[in-house]
């Protein structure tokens, strides 16, 4: 994020904007989106993370983060016990006054902040329409292309913006248009690119099976670490918050080698 005039602005402005922005009360998911700690009231700096863990904590204390807002969260579905993992991530934001909030489903599946919509940008996938249904709910997106690419193209491009090392499954068509974008663990969403002849589908995780099942349908699939493909959406998320209030926000780079 750009060096900024450091701001002081109130937890709670910053948990009610995200909340409406992100309309957190009206999706449904496992996750307990919305502000899972609550820390200090008067916020500086924000990290942003793709996963709520112990790394995390550590990264945004020593760079003086009074909140974290990651898109893994600690809490899904509730808390039946307080201890262990739990317990020693609980206390560092008690013991340092750190709050965590935590954006699931609502950061996968925003139009314009959320991770699909910023890796669809990265394509300038025109034509968008939801794809990829999560238990009644659209989470990603499919599009076309500008111009034909090749799948080695379309893997260069996200290596490029996102890091990591791309597994390929380079089974269909040489030239791609159509592109479906599930970031994470969506390997099942698979079977619905083919039904519905998309040529590149693009997500985070492989599945061992997804080889001969991409291969026998004559498809293409690019893999980019689920990692890799959900640290864009807290990114966007930082830079809203910068525009909106002005506070510093800061990316807190702690990659998995998922």
């Amino acid at each position: 994020m750009k060096k900024i005039k450091t701001k002081i602005i109130d937890r709670d402005r910053i948990v009610k904007y995200l909340d409406q922005e992100l309309n957190t009360a009206t999706i449904n998911d496992l996750s307990r989106n919305g502000l899972q700690v609550q820390g200090t009231e008067r916020v500086r700096r924000v990290g942003l993370a793709v996963d709520a863990c112990l790394d995390a904590y550590e990264a945004g204390a020593g760079k003086n983060c009074q909140m974290i807002i990651a898109h893994h969260g600690m809490i899904w579905g509730g808390l039946p016990y307080i201890t262990k993992s739990i317990y020693r991530q609980i206390k560092f934001l008690f013991d340092r006054d750190i709050n965590l909030y935590a954006a699931h489903l609502p950061l996968d599946l925003h139009l314009k902040l959320g991770n699909n919509a910023q890796i669809a940008d990265l394509f300038r996938l025109k034509s968008r329409k939801p794809f990829g249904d999560y238990k009644g709910i659209p989470v990603g997106c499919e599009g076309m292309l500008p111009a034909a690419m090749k799948i080695e193209e379309v893997s260069a491009r996200l290596q490029k913006a996102l890091g990591g090392k791309n597994i390929l499954l380079p089974f269909g068509k040489k030239e791609n248009r159509r592109l479906a974008v599930v970031s994470g663990r969506a390997t099942d969403m698979l079977a619905e690119a083919i039904d519905k002849g998309i040529d590149c589908f693009i997500t985070g995780e492989p599945r061992h099976e997804h080889h001969h099942l991409a291969k026998e349908a004559g498809i293409n699939a690019v893999y980019c670490g689920h990692y890799h493909s959900e640290k864009v959406g807290v990114q966007a998320i930082g830079k809203l918050l910068e525009k909106k209030f002005g506070i510093e926000c800061v990316f807190l780079d702690i990659p998995t080698i998922m």
